[in-house]
């Protein structure tokens, strides 16, 4: 994904200099002094410890989720993801293949269950992809064998209407867009039932990376709606065909989960959307039946 966006950023530097501090008394320390530092240290050593192991996958995988997940994946299976950089995996800061990495260091952690190949590409859109499931023998063959597919796709579709019309934006050429969208999404979905109609195939939503920022232009915020809505109502046409909403995700947070571009998600940010994958792959026999965890 490619975020495309002019902004006008102000670097305050702080100019003060840099002062040698002068030479302080040697002050004696007392043993109750000494108590309350080790104290201190201690307390320090356990808080950096709680954060150093919180983990949402792994928290997520408890032990009845796990024997969830071993029933779901009863056999060894195949699973692709293709798309654009979410599925890429950019913006891993641990490099760890992004939601993909973290979905199968999850799932095989105890077993080997899934292999996973991944086929995403940064900045791919709808009409892009759908080239690459007609002439790339990689993804073709991929496609063909898999038992679960998972897809990232439409975020380059939004930013490509910022950018050609970043002078001018009206909501109109968004709607427009979105008729196309909504067509060729129609043609991966076709495309990949024609090379392999017994793959379930899930089609992840997106979320507004500018939610944060510019939370004044209400029609940034319809914009993701209505066309994460177009990926819903598509994916309903098609037979073991899923969505996955991902938006909420990554809207009210108290930690960091975008990286430093502040467009793709940060390891943290992977790993919910993982998280949030899984849930679903594992209860995709009804929505409502959703896995209930200690968030």
């Amino acid at each position: 994904m490619i975020l495309f966006i002019t902004m006008i950023t102000i670097h305050v530097k702080n100019d003060r200099a840099i002062e040698t501090p002068e030479k302080k008394p040697k002050i004696e320390t007392t043993e109750d002094d000494k108590q309350m530092g080790e104290s201190v240290e201690e307390d320090t050593e356990e808080s950096e410890s709680v954060i150093a192991t919180e983990d949402p996958v792994r928290d997520f995988l408890s032990k009845n989720v796990r024997q969830a997940v071993q029933r779901f994946f009863h056999r060894e299976l195949s699973v692709i993801s293709i798309g654009d950089s979410l599925t890429e995996g950019v913006g891993d800061d641990e490099k760890d293949g992004g939601y993909t990495g973290v979905l199968e260091k999850s799932i095989n952690e105890n077993e080997h269950l899934v292999t996973i190949e991944n086929f995403g590409k940064r900045g791919n859109r709808t009409d892009q992809l759908m080239k690459r499931l007609e002439e790339e023998e990689e993804v073709i063959h991929g496609v063909e064998n898999a038992d679960i597919i998972l897809i990232t796709i439409g975020a380059n579709d939004v930013m490509k209407v910022f950018k050609d019309n970043f002078t001018d934006l009206e909501l109109e050429k968004f709607t427009s867009e979105q008729i196309r969208y909504e067509q060729r999404l129609n043609q991966i979905l076709s495309k990949i039932q024609e090379l392999n109609p017994d793959a379930t195939t899930y089609l992840i939503g997106f979320y507004n990376p500018f939610r944060e920022y510019f939370p004044e232009i209400d029609e940034l915020e319809y914009i993701v709606n209505s066309w994460n809505d177009i990926g819903l109502d598509v994916t309903k046409q098609f037979e073991n065909t899923h969505y996955i909403p991902m938006k909420d995700v990554f809207e009210n947070s108290d930690i960091e989960l975008f990286a430093d571009d502040n467009f793709h998600p940060n390891h943290v940010g992977y790993e919910l959307m993982a998280k949030r994958i899984l849930d679903y792959m594992i209860n995709e026999e009804g929505e409502d039946e959703r896995i209930q965890t200690d968030e």
